[in-house]
């Protein structure tokens, strides 16, 4: 009795079965059997029984024994000259009707092996894969704070580069002979306030960073935990865009284009993960 299982990555659990036709009656058990040890992954199973040649011996019971010497006496009884069974045809018989061995126990016990054995290569794969994320998760933190006091340097900057370009745009108009000093630099503060908030991304970076964190704890906890990272990835993500969007300086945009990378990396390993 040999059982093969193959395991590729997929977001969620996804099984098929190759069974000869006589074990077809054990899919329900095998799927239960699958379903009760995974949880994510495209899982194959294929069974495969080698029986024993036509030419074996075969093993007479004593029921079938008992059951031709009655049929023989009937028939001799009925018609006297009528020939014993020879020990050719008495194997003969019992060949076509010894019981075969139920093989269902000993399929079922074979896939308990097998799923047991992918398990462990997956749980050992995992390791391997935890410590790869966590390398990734690490890098991301370290980004988050390299960024962080590039923050407020880069709004001031660009509070005064807006303050200048407004300041140009009202001698280009000739608005300040218009309008009150007070009233345009009260107008001037609002605007560049309001633009300061558009741009500054110290929220973004908060939740980035609280988003490391929980993924982090997750992936020393363990568990099942492979659908809660893929959310947390999508976060990530778009923390990172939100950065990348928000960014007018070539350091913030190298930053989060390195963190769209990582994040990348870690949403194709965490396919990997249950």
């Amino acid at each position: 009795m040999t059982v093969e299982l193959r395991s590729v990555n997929g977001r969620f659990l996804d099984l098929g079965f190759r069974l000869p036709d006589e074990f077809r009656s054990l899919e329900p058990a095998l799927r239960d059997l699958l379903t009760g040890a995974f949880r994510r992954g495209k899982i194959e199973l294929r069974l495969n029984a080698k029986v024993e040649a036509d030419t074996a011996w075969p093993n007479p019971q004593p029921e079938q024994m008992n059951r031709l010497s009655h049929l023989e006496s009937t028939i001799q009884g009925w018609l006297p000259k009528a020939q014993p069974l020879s020990v050719h045809e008495v194997m003969q018989w019992c060949k076509g009707g010894t019981p075969s061995e139920r093989l269902d126990e000993v399929a079922l016990e074979a896939a308990k092996r097998c799923v047991a054995g992918l398990a462990e290569a997956r749980a050992r794969e995992g390791e391997k894969l935890v410590a790869v994320l966590m390398d990734r998760v690490k890098r991301l933190s370290e980004l988050a704070t390299q960024a962080e006091p590039l923050v407020p340097a880069v709004v001031q900057r660009l509070q005064q580069r807006f303050l200048e370009r407004w300041q140009e745009a009202l001698v280009a108009t000739g608005a300040a002979q218009t309008i009150s000093r007070e009233a345009l630099q009260e107008r001037a503060l609002n605007e560049a306030a309001a633009y300061s908030i558009r741009i500054d991304v110290a929220e973004e970076l908060a939740r980035l960073r609280a988003h490391t964190e929980e993924i982090a704890r997750l992936l020393k906890a363990g568990g099942e935990v492979g659908k809660r990272l893929d959310f947390l990835i999508q976060e990530l993500l778009r923390e990172a865009n939100t950065l990348g969007s928000k960014s007018s300086t070539l350091e913030l945009t190298n930053i989060s284009v390195e963190m769209k990378v990582l994040i990348e990396q870690l949403r194709e390993q965490v396919q990997n993960l249950e």
